[in-house]
């Protein structure tokens, strides 16, 4: 029996101009993950820089979005070049990367994303769930076509770089850390502070204009729409950890407080 190769319809949406809304999913569980994929959204954030993920857990969550139309992206702790092959290899096709300061290293990783001689992709489909173990024919040859690479724009540095780091080929989109961001510019805790929602304004703007696509994550729905309306393509508009914990508070003080004193949304986290 042989296999197709998935095709990467997040590439596809964002090459087309299209503006797709995200859910960032922390818990790094199988559960979650699968109840998530049923809410609509169009894609899902598997987060190993912050949550408890590795590749073995984010292989499990992969297999339980696999069975939905959403599409996973997968974000390791770091940009590295062997942690990028072992996502690769268990069935991930959009990562999203933290701290990609210079066009140098957004270059490095499109490279780690392709195999040769077009990238420095580690060989070893036969071991790969990517490849079905060898069972989607001629893998190795049209993988890189399904490769969607983000990179993360959250420093002072990387704002500098944005216009170089855009041009750069083979990143397919730019995403913004208001958080780190914020703290960078010397915002710490104020994410939503004018001076940094200017410089995402601008930075969207910046990589509209080289082609590329822009994105970022923020709960608050009206400066989630500030920033679709700005041009952003893929847009996270909740975390799966905040919307729990908010929901659950809510309810408790319902019974036990007075309603005047429910939690509120913490000001300034775009979580």
């Amino acid at each position: 029996m042989t296999h197709t190769l998935p095709i990467n319809n997040f590439k596809q949406a964002l090459q087309a101009g299209q503006q797709v809304i995200g859910c960032w999913v922390g818990f790094a569980d199988t559960n979650v993950a699968e109840a998530l994929a049923g809410c609509g959204f169009d894609w899902l954030l598997l987060d190993g820089e912050h949550a408890p993920n590795d590749p073995r857990t984010v292989l499990e969550q992969l297999r339980a979005l696999a069975p939905y139309p959403v599409q996973a992206v997968v974000r390791p702790v770091v940009g590295d070049v062997a942690l990028v092959k072992q996502y690769l290899d268990v069935g991930a096709q959009t990562l999203l990367i933290p701290m990609v300061d210079t066009p140098e290293h957004a270059a490095q990783m499109v490279s780690a994303t392709r195999y040769a001689p077009d990238g420095i992709r580690g060989m070893g489909a036969a071991l790969a769930r990517a490849s079905r173990w060898n069972q989607v024919p001629d893998y190795v040859h049209h993988a890189n076509g399904q490769m969607c690479l983000l990179v993360q724009a959250e420093t002072t540095l990387a704002m500098q770089n944005l216009a170089a780091i855009g041009a750069v080929d083979g990143v397919d989109g730019v995403f913004f850390g208001p958080a780190d961001l914020s703290a960078s510019m010397g915002y710490r805790g104020q994410a939503n502070h004018p001076e940094v929602q200017n410089a995402i304004l601008n930075g969207i703007a910046t990589v509209r204009a080289a082609g590329k696509a822009a994105g970022i994550l923020m709960a608050d729905k009206a400066l989630a729409q500030m920033y679709l309306d700005a041009g952003a393509q893929f847009v996270a508009v909740g975390v799966d950890t905040t919307l729990l914990v908010r929901a659950a508070t809510d309810l408790a003080a319902h019974f036990k407080q007075p309603r005047a004193q429910a939690a509120q949304q913490a000001s300034g986290s775009p979580y």
